[in-house]
């Protein structure tokens, strides 16, 4: 097979940070190829170069052999490569069909909107992809936007596809659906780069796999050439240990902690999005929730968080009625929240790292004397936040934005354990992480979990969920499709449930 795509000596930094070290990197054609790493190591710095999102400081692409420029995502469509990314590109106020138009050429002058979606419905009925396409984005779950940006992908007829985490929002019927037609376009001689953190993943699509660590490359190796460990220790330098039901510790006490009485919750549609919820969650309990994406969990976690407004039933914490109380009332509680969307809603981007740790407390002693912030104490505070929490970070004055996605996530979970929760809700907590922050994520919901705290754990992993969870209710249109405990079930049966075949309680 010929070599689609050609980069050698990438060089790139941000100040003094070098995110991609002479790297090389190559293409082939009708090949799937992984690009492992943990974050920060690099992976999506050189994608976004390959897109021209970013310009080298030193390096050259070669595209079916011959030397390019790629100096703008224009660009790089226009020598047939797409890319979905990890963070969406999408516009919030724009429809389905809106945002897969921006940028589509071939569309026609009169009524182009039509023939977009009609593009749109023909490739969601011959792939699967479930799209209104009139639906505004803002309305959308995280799972639904992402798989607008997958068609949105697909729609340009590329010849090279950049899919960065493409499953952390997928059930595993719906990956699988995906790797089909990740197999059917490498059979047309498409190509394919897969920048995800899940082993199993790549070992079972992908024909060879490249690992960078440290903005270095390790190596390109055949996937019958390695196994799940090699890439692990090929990726962090040392042995990761793959947590499983048994790295539980069943601890759960009688005190209820979270009460939902047959809640009802509306969506942004103005429909029923929650109906008739009920589950309690003791002190010192995991509670996994799995679903697909769109089933109500967003806002039945905003509704627990104050963040929506309920239209029936009543929600407790520690026995009291807190329903349709604002959020800072929720947090005043004892309530940690991990939200699912963490750069739009967990931290202020634009903000320093120790400004983000204080967005609970600014107001509150130490941080504050009431009329004046005392800088030089939040200062220390982020300084000890960020040794204890091993944020990678370049100091506690650098912007959030400039963190990895892995280290964005515990900035928000180190700033929501300081004030020793009663409950974590934690939507997603370890989406498109790579597995050394996952089970620094894991380990720190055990440990909250251990020290008697009650943990609300969404999820669309089931594997994360039966490893972490003591019970797992489905949610499926809105309704608990069923309750199991973890000891008890499977991944086949929780798989049955997100799709309907279940309880109804």
């Amino acid at each position: 097979m010929g070599k689609v795509i050609q980069m050698k000596g990438i060089v790139k930094s941000f100040g003094n940070i070098i995110a991609n070290n002479r790297v090389d990197f190559d293409l082939r054609e009708g090949e799937i190829h992984g690009l492992l790493g943990e974050n920060g190591a690099g992976k999506t710095t050189l994608m976004n170069i390959l897109y021209g999102l970013y310009s080298p400081d030193a390096g050259e692409i070669y595209i079916d052999g011959n030397r390019v420029d790629i100096k703008s995502p224009s660009d790089a469509i226009n020598f047939g490569i797409s890319m979905v990314h990890q963070n969406f590109k999408l516009i919030q106020s724009h429809t389905v069909v809106e945002n897969v138009a921006l940028g589509l050429k071939g569309t026609g002058f009169f009524f182009p909107a039509r023939t977009v979606e009609r593009r749109i419905r023909e490739f969601s009925q011959k792939y699967g992809f479930k799209i209104d396409p009139h639906t505004p984005v803002w309305q959308l779950s995280a799972g639904e936007k992402q798989r607008v940006e997958i068609v949105k992908a697909f729609c340009r007829n590329a010849k090279v596809f950049i899919l960065d985490e493409p499953t952390s929002m997928l059930t595993p019927a719906e990956t699988g659906e995906l790797f089909k037609l990740l197999r059917l376009l490498r059979v047309e001689g498409k190509s394919i780069i897969l920048i995800t953190h899940k082993l199993d993943e790549v070992l079972e699509v992908c024909d060879r796999i490249t690992v960078l660590r440290g903005g270095k490359k390790i190596k390109t190796v055949d996937i019958n050439e390695v196994n799940k460990k090699d890439l692990a220790s090929m990726m962090f330098d040392q042995e990761i240990s793959f947590l499983g039901r048994e790295n539980r510790m069943r601890k759960v006490d009688k005190d209820i902690i979270l009460e939902i009485k047959n809640i009802s919750v509306l969506s942004d549609k103005n429909l029923l999005a929650v109906k008739d919820v009920s589950f309690n969650i003791h002190r010192g309990e995991i509670f996994g929730i799995a679903g697909v994406a769109g089933n109500g969990q967003k806002e039945l976690v905003e509704a627990i968080t104050g963040l929506r407004r309920t239209v029936n039933g009543n929600i407790y914490i520690l026995g009291r009625d807190v329903t349709n109380v604002g959020p800072r009332e929720i947090l005043d509680k004892g309530v940690a929240h991990v939200p699912e969307e963490r750069i739009r809603m967990g931290v202020v981007p634009s903000m320093s790292l120790e400004e983000n740790f204080i967005l609970r407390s600014y107001n509150k002693e130490p941080f504050s004397d009431g009329l004046f912030l005392r800088y030089d104490v939040i200062s220390n505070h982020a300084k000890e936040l960020i040794s204890r929490y091993k944020i990678s970070a370049l100091d506690e004055k650098s912007p959030a934005i400039t963190l990895s996605g892995g280290n964005i996530q515990k900035l928000i979970l180190a700033r929501e354990l300081t004030i020793s929760p009663v409950l974590i809700v934690a939507s997603h907590p370890t989406q498109g992480l790579d597995m050394k922050s996952i089970q620094q994520i894991h380990e720190l919901l055990l440990k909250q979990k251990e020290d008697g705290c009650a943990v609300l754990l969404i999820s669309e992993d089931i594997q994360e969920l039966l490893s972490l969870s003591d019970r797992i209710a489905v949610m499926f249109d809105g309704r608990i499709s069923g309750i199991r405990n973890t000891d008890e079930t499977t991944i086949e049966e929780i798989g049955m449930l997100m799709v309907g075949g279940g309880d109804r309680v």
